[in-house]
């Protein structure tokens, strides 16, 4: 049940790129720990699921050559990775946007695209060419979207992970 605000749609090849658009089985170039100028390199290529970060204004804007994506996993697939999520306490914990670096998505029950819980993973951000992201949309046919106000609240989620400072002495707490 949506409440009368889904989270999701499924939008054709067709569709301009937004944030919040999924990318299923997407390859990012993964570059090898050193690089000097002048060096022929190999790198390698990973296949992951992602979910266009960048906002969609800004990918509008011709002057925008490389467009942020970020990894996604079903809470399942997260928890093999970090065993703590697990417990019903840390995935509240993510529900509740306490868990940095992570964001929580909702199922998705449209047919053909279900989809259980998602975890977005901002530690692992790529860009990546707008031309190539084109071009993989294209040829990727119908893709899901996340809708308003999902998909602004995974952007100031990301904008939080992004802005926090530690501070190398903080202020006593009270007592």
């Amino acid at each position: 049940m949506n409440n009368g605000f889904p989270w999701y749609q499924i939008v054709t090849s067709e569709s301009p790129l937004e944030q919040g658009d999924f990318l299923p089985e997407f390859p990012v170039i993964i570059p090898p720990d050193e690089i000097r100028p002048g060096m022929r390199v190999e790198v390698d290529v990973e296949t992951i699921n992602a979910i266009i970060i960048t906002q969609s204004c800004d990918i509008y804007k011709s002057s925008v050559k490389r467009i942020l994506v970020c990894p996604i996993y079903t809470l399942e697939e997260m928890s093999k990775k970090n065993p703590s999520l697990e417990s019903p306490e840390e995935r509240e914990s993510i529900r509740r946007g306490y868990y940095f670096g992570f964001h929580l998505l909702n199922r998705c029950e449209l047919s053909g695209y279900e989809l259980d819980y998602l975890v977005v993973d901002f530690q692992n951000v790529s860009s990546v060419d707008k031309n190539f992201l084109l071009k993989f949309t294209k040829d990727l046919g119908n893709r899901k979207r996340l809708l308003s106000p999902y998909k602004e609240h995974l952007s100031q989620s990301f904008a939080r992970f992004f802005m926090r400072v530690g501070l190398p002495v903080d202020i006593p707490p009270f007592e």
